[in-house]
């Protein structure tokens, strides 16, 4: 198979090139990324040898069609993916969600390529407690610019196949965590934080609650997905994995011999959902895709081994991270 990969020096796209080169070595992997803040070439160092990498933008319409035009198939990572920053200037998000899910699409249509749609539970928007868990069925209520935004694009790509019989499939994950994921992102963030000996800090009370999965078991099911998926459906991936986040934070502290509640309190997100939680019995029945890290902790462990590992790769943006956290008004607060 002849691959492009789009947004694949990012954190989740990063990780499934690596997969893909290690796993399916007949796979022709072309990488097509524009290299914003949160995509970084040294994420595919050690593949450089074996994909085609193209700095481009996924809104470029003439250079999408010819990397479209020379493939087999289209999986499409790349996006505007952090909700603080689409709360404080949105446009990035519609440019590259939106017109660049345009761009590709109509390429796919043209060229008669197969397409694979990675989205996010977000689009759902949030659960209270005793609600259920979110299956392909549920309606789409998104409450940020980001989670907005996809929800756009997945309607896309469900016209298109509707309306021009493009070769589409999508899918909706849950929170990742992994390798690769920049530091601006919760679980790096804290992990990073505690190797600099710096209290964790946490929104709120830390009671929103995320369904999560190790990033290897996302992209495991993408391309179950792009295997032997049905053309035009969704699928939800997740790892019955809720817990709410001072849990999280109370375990990393653990994973470092800290005191379980050394962490700050500090200002909410506005519009914070409260609680994700993702049905995967489709894909479980289906497909027969079932998660490798059901054990949280071990996944965590993994992440953290990562991080201390690899501290030349995340330290280059840690301090201007920090800068923007706290030029957005994050302050710290007292007992919540």
């Amino acid at each position: 198979m002849r691959l492009l990969v789009t947004g694949g020096a990012g954190f989740i796209g990063a990780n499934f090139v690596h997969q893909t080169v290690a796993e399916r070595p007949d796979t022709t992997v072309t990488v097509l990324d524009a290299l914003t803040y949160a995509g970084n070439k040294a994420s595919l160092e050690s593949v450089a040898g074996r994909i085609d990498f193209v700095h481009g933008d996924i809104a470029d319409l003439d250079l999408v069609d010819e990397l479209v035009s020379g493939v087999d198939a289209v999986v499409h990572f790349a996006a505007e993916s952090h909700n603080d920053n689409s709360l404080t200037e949105p446009w990035p998000f519609v440019q590259t969600n939106i017109v660049g899910t345009y761009a590709l699409l109509q390429a796919v249509r043209r060229h008669d390529v197969r397409y694979h749609h990675v989205s996010t539970d977000e689009v759902y928007g949030d659960l209270t407690a005793d609600e259920p868990a979110f299956t392909e069925r549920t309606p789409y209520n998104p409450s940020s610019p980001y989670s907005a935004t996809k929800a756009s694009s997945d309607l896309l790509v469900r016209a298109w196949a509707r309306s021009f019989g493009v070769r589409a499939t999508l899918s909706n994950c849950s929170n990742n965590y992994g390798p690769y994921q920049h530091v601006e992102k919760f679980i790096p963030r804290q992990i990073t934080n505690l190797i600099d000996g710096v209290r964790p800090r946490l929104y709120g009370a830390g009671h929103q609650i995320r369904d999560w999965i190790h990033v290897d078991d996302h992209n495991r099911a993408v391309w179950d997905i792009l295997d032997r998926g049905r053309v035009g459906q969704t699928y939800l991936i997740g790892a019955n994995g809720e817990l709410d986040n001072k849990t999280v934070v109370r375990m990393l502290l653990e994973a470092f011999d800290r005191d379980p509640d050394d962490f700050d309190h500090v200002t909410d997100r506005p519009g914070h959902d409260q609680r994700y939680a993702i049905d995967a019995t489709l894909l479980r029945t289906e497909l027969g895709w079932e998660p490798r890290y059901a054990d949280f902790r071990a996944g965590l462990a993994a992440t953290i081994q990562w991080y201390r590992d690899n501290e030349s790769w995340w330290r280059p943006d840690k301090a201007a991270t920090e800068r923007a956290y706290a030029a957005a008004g994050e302050q710290t607060l007292g007992s919540v």
